[in-house]
């Protein structure tokens, strides 16, 4: 590998410069390896987040952080693989019913899944909540499970890109979080390490997103689709909904119990909207789209797939789920049509009551949360029950209130409402 001097990178990128790919493999390596200082690397990524990346620059990094760890092979299963990304919103518990579903129609899905952050929830924190559930596993454990089950949701293991790691915790702390290059190679260099066959990108739009407009997320999308194509992997994104929370809840047990509706038959609309058109897409990318998820998921072999995959990380899927000890009934002010139900404020407000964490080393309380007794379009009356705030410490409901104070509208009853689509649009 050619050596290059970190200064020389950082001064090409802020004037505006493209980088070679020998500039691009000695910087990610060479800062894995600690030979460039987090104060360089911050410099790089400022100048990234203000001049961009062309489409070579932004695959070639996405390689180089790849190679800085090993690669996931799953050649060896009899069937076909493929997974989904969620760039994270609230109440999006849609990975727990769709693993099963889509192995259950004959693909095997290996999902590394990550924990929740501020307002957005985290998977392996809803599955937590199951007494005896393991995230961790080893790479022999995951392809066993995949072998025998055909689904494993896991946590990410160490070996997996290390430079995403080091990089992340960096960009956390240095206002460089929204560099599009960056989020998507941070997102789509686990993806492909991860060495799935095909990849279903959900990306989020709207108040409780990451990306507030359709354009910066449209821009996203074709970044990390982009990315797939170049590494060989069969990818597609869907833009999707994240103004109003998914379903009727947002903390970690009761987005298990929600998640279990769904496998059972019934759950929120939306909820099983989404599901199955995710699993549509990740049938089609695996070339199984001759098998309609909707009547796989009524006829309950998910549930029995779901059952052995938690049973297969040690999980009791018959064991009760933890409760929150404290709730407060927020009633609705008035009688009328629900016209808006804010994602960012319901995300907030079970944050602060203990579901998610202000630092990744925070505890969660599985039984956190918000749970809504009524959708925007929906009617409601003065004193009835709006939303219940859920946790263990009720010190936490003032601040929770707060955060949902302005996070919801009702209009007078005849109020014409029309509904935001959940699909906003595909790109393949």
């Amino acid at each position: 590998m050619t050596a290059h001097d970190a200064v020389e990178v950082i001064i090409a990128k802020r004037d505006g410069g493209v980088l070679s790919d020998s500039q691009i493999d000695w910087v990610i390596d060479a800062y894995t390896r600690g030979e460039v200082a987090d104060e360089q690397m911050s410099a790089l990524a400022m100048a990234i987040l203000l001049n961009g990346m062309t489409r070579p620059e932004i695959s070639r990094w996405t390689a180089a952080m790849i190679a800085s760890g090993e690669r996931m092979d799953f050649s060896s299963l009899a069937v076909p693989t493929a997974d989904k990304h969620s760039t994270g919103g609230v109440g999006d518990k849609i990975t727990l019913p769709l693993a099963p579903l889509v192995a259950a129609c004959g693909v095997a899905v290996p999902q590394l899944s990550g924990r929740g952050l501020g307002h957005t929830g985290g998977t392996l924190d809803k599955l937590e909540s199951i007494p005896g559930w393991r995230a961790a596993l080893s790479n022999e454990e995951m392809l066993a499970q995949l072998g025998s089950v055909g689904a494993v949701i896991c946590a990410a293991g160490d070996g997996l890109a290390p430079a995403d790691k080091k990089l992340y915790a960096l960009r956390d702390v240095t206002g460089t979080v929204e560099a599009i290059p960056l989020i998507a190679s941070s997102i789509m260099s686990k993806k492909i390490a991860e060495g799935t066959g095909s990849l279903v990108l959900d990306v989020k739009v709207g108040t409780g997103a990451f990306m507030k407009s359709l354009a910066d997320a449209q821009e996203l999308a074709r970044t990390m689709v982009d990315l797939g194509t170049d590494a060989g992997v069969r990818t597609v994104a869907l833009l999707t909904d994240m103004s109003t929370p998914l379903g009727l809840t947002a903390g970690n047990a009761i987005e298990v119990a929600e998640s279990l509706e769904v496998l059972a038959g019934g759950g929120p609309a939306d909820v099983v909207e989404l599901t199955v058109e995710l699993a549509r897409e990740m049938l089609r990318g695996a070339g199984r789209d001759d098998v309609d998820p909707a009547d796989v998921l009524a006829s309950g072999k998910a549930m029995d797939a779901w059952r052995r995959m938690i049973a297969a990380q040690g999980g009791d899927p018959d064991a009760p789920l933890p409760v929150a000890r404290e709730s407060h009934v927020v009633a609705a002010p008035s009688s009328g049509v629900l016209t808006r139900l804010d994602a960012m404020a319901v995300g907030l407000a079970a944050w602060r009551l203990g579901a998610g964490r202000a630092r990744k080393e925070d505890p969660v309380q599985a039984g956190a949360g918000v749970v809504w007794h009524a959708r925007p379009g929906d009617a409601v009356t003065a004193g009835q029950p709006l939303l219940t705030l859920l946790t263990d410490e009720p010190a936490r409901f003032d601040r929770a209130l707060a955060s949902l104070d302005g996070g919801y509208d009702i209009a007078p009853a005849g109020t014409a409402f029309a509904a935001t689509p959940l699909l906003l649009d595909r790109i393949s």
